[in-house]
C-alpha cells in the first residue's frame, strides 16, 4: 500500500507543480486585483498540498516522528511569515513572497529527505533571517542615506574578502568561511549597493574607471581565494550593472572579452581550474577522481527520467555534496525532471519580476540596486543548474533558498526583503504620480471652468 501512496505521490506533486508554475505567469498578466489575489490565494494551496503529500510520503518510507514535528514546525514558519507581511507591509509584492516559500518548500522537502538534522538547522536559520528581514523593506524606505556611504560598501567588501584569503582553511580546493560564516554571500549585497551609489552619481570614464578598479579587486580576491563562482556572479553583475548605468554597448564588449581573457588566465594559472574544467570536458574519463561528481550527478538526473523515482526512492546520496552543490541532480532523480523544469521556470519567474520592479523605479540608485541583485540570483541559478547538468564547468555555488547553507539563505532571504522594499518603494512611486495626474487634471478643469465663467 505505501509503495502504491509514493508512486501515485509523485504524479500529485508533479501535478501541483504544474499549476503553480503557471499561476506563476498567469498572475503576473491579470490586471483585475481582485482576480489576481485569488489566484495568490491558490498558490498558497497549492503550496500546502504539495508539502502534505511529500512529507506523508517521507514519513511513510521512514516511519520517523521528526517528519512530522519538522512538517508543523515549517507551517507554522510560512504561516507567520504571510501573516506578518500582510500586516506590516500592504504594498508588498505576495507572488514574490509565495515563490520564496515554494522554492524553500522544495529545499526542505529534500533535506528531510536526505538529513533531517540539516533540515532542521536550515528552518532555523530560515526563521531567524525571515525575523531580520521584516524590518528590510522599511529601512530600504526610510533610511534616504544608504546613497551616500559608496566607499563603506567598498570598504567592508574588500576588507572581509582579504580576511577570507588570509586566515580561511582551504575546503574543497577553495576559501570560502571564516567561522563558520561565508562573507561572499553578504558582500554580494554589498557590492551591488557600492556599484549603485557611484553609477547613479555619474557616468563619465574616470567614474567607469574607478568602479572597475574597486570591482576588479573584489573579484581578484575571489579568484585568488579560488572562489570561481562567487567571482563570476560578482563580474556578471558589475557587467550588467555598467551597462545599464552607461547604455554603451563598448563597455559591454570590453568586459566580455576582458573577462573572457581572465578566465583563460585562471585556467593556466591554477590546478583547481583545470581539474574543473577536465571534469567538464571528459567526466568518464577522470572518473575516480575530479570528475566522480558530475558522473555522479547525470547518473541520478538520467535515472529520475521525466516523472522521477519518487520520494525515498532514489539514491541521491550517492552524490558528493548532494545537499549543497548538487541538490538539483537529487531534485531530479526523485521528482523528475518536468518537476526541475517547473522548479527552473519558478526561478525565472522570480528574476523577471525583479527586473519589472528595476525597469519601473524612477530613482536610478535603487533601480541598480533592484538589477544588480536580480542579475546576481539569476547567474546563481545558472552556476548551479549548468554545473550539475554538465552544461558548464562545476563552480561551487548553491541553488537559493534550496541548497543547504547557512551563509546562502541568510542572505538571499534579506535580498528578497531588500526587494520587497524596492516593490514598495515603487508603489510608492505610482502613488505619487497618479496623485500628480490627477491634481493635474484637476488644475486644467478648474481653468476650464474659470474660462467659461468669464465668457459668459
Amino acid at each position: 500500500m505505501i509503495n502504491v501512496i509514493v508512486e501515485l505521490s509523485k504524479y500529485i506533486i508533479l501535478t501541483l507543480m504544474i499549476i503553480y508554475t503557471f499561476h506563476c505567469f498567469y498572475t503576473v498578466r491579470q490586471p483585475d486585483e481582485e482576480e489576481r489575489n485569488e489566484l495568490l490565494r491558490q498558490q498558497l494551496l497549492l503550496i500546502f498540498f504539495i508539502d502534505f503529500t511529500a512529507f506523508l510520503v517521507i514519513y511513510l518510507k521512514t516511519f520517523n516522528f521528526q517528519i512530522v514535528e519538522f512538517y508543523a514546525e515549517m507551517l507554522l514558519f510560512f504561516a507567520t511569515i504571510q501573516i506578518l507581511y500582510r500586516l506590516f507591509y500592504k504594498k508588498a509584492s505576495i507572488l514574490l513572497l509565495n515563490n520564496m516559500c515554494m522554492l524553500l518548500s522544495v529545499g526542505f522537502i529534500m533535506l528531510c529527505r536526505l538529513d533531517i538534522s540539516a533540515a532542521q538547522k536550515q528552518l532555523l536559520i530560515a526563521a531567524g533571517a525571515s525575523g531580520i528581514a521584516l524590518i528590510i523593506p522599511v529601512m530600504i524606505r526610510k533610511m534616504r542615506f544608504l546613497r551616500k556611504l559608496t566607499w563603506v560598501y567598498a570598504g567592508i567588501g574588500i576588507v572581509l574578502l582579504g580576511a577570507v584569503f588570509a586566515l580561511a582553511r582551504t575546503s574543497y580546493g577553495a576559501k570560502l568561511s571564516l567561522m563558520g560564516v561565508q562573507p561572499s554571500e553578504a558582500i554580494k549585497i554589498t557590492f551591488v549597493f557600492f556599484m549603485a551609489s557611484f553609477l547613479s552619481r555619474g557616468t563619465s570614464f574616470r567614474a567607469i574607471v574607478q568602479v572597475t578598479v574597486v570591482a576588479a579587486l573584489h573579484v581578484g580576491i575571489l579568484v585568488l581565494s579560488k572562489d570561481l563562482g562567487s567571482a563570476v556572479i560578482f563580474f556578471a553583475a558589475y557587467l550588467i550593472m555598467v551597462y545599464v548605468a552607461t547604455r554603451n554597448v563598448s563597455y559591454l564588449g570590453l568586459g566580455i572579452v576582458g573577462g573572457s581573457g581572465a578566465a583563460v588566465v585562471a585556467y593556466h594559472l591554477f590546478g583547481h581550474v583545470r581539474q574543473r574544467v577536465s571534469a567538464w570536458k571528459d567526466p568518464m574519463a577522470v572518473y575516480q577522481n575530479e570528475g566522480y561528481q558530475i558522473v555522479q550527478s547525470l547518473f541520478a538526473i538520467g535515472t529520475g527520467g521525466w516523472f522521477g523515482m519518487g520520494l525515498c526512492q532514489g539514491s541521491p546520496e550517492s552524490i558528493p555534496v548532494v545537499k549543497n552543490d548538487f541538490i538539483f541532480s537529487a531534485i531530479c532523480e526523485e521528482l523528475g525532471g518536468i518537476f526541475a523544469i517547473c522548479l527552473i521556470l519558478v526561478c525565472m519567474s522570480f528574476f523577471l519580476m525583479i527586473v519589472n520592479i528595476a525597469l519601473r523605479i524612477i530613482n536610478p540608485f535603487y533601480k541598480l540596486i533592484a538589477l544588480g541583485l536580480g542579475t546576481e540570483y539569476a547567474f546563481q541559478v545558472f552556476l548551479t543548474i549548468g554545473g550539475a547538468t554538465k552544461f558548464i564547468p562545476m563552480t561551487g555555488v548553491t541553488l537559493p533558498l534550496v541548497s543547504y547553507g547557512g551563509s546562502s539563505l541568510l542572505c538571499t532571504i534579506l535580498m528578497l526583503a531588500i526587494i520587497q522594499g524596492l516593490y514598495i518603494l515603487r508603489e510608492d512611486e505610482d502613488e505619487e504620480f497618479e496623485k500628480r495626474r490627477q491634481e493635474a487634471i484637476q488644475r486644467i478643469r478648474e481653468r476650464e471652468e474659470i474660462g467659461r465663467t468669464r465668457q459668459i
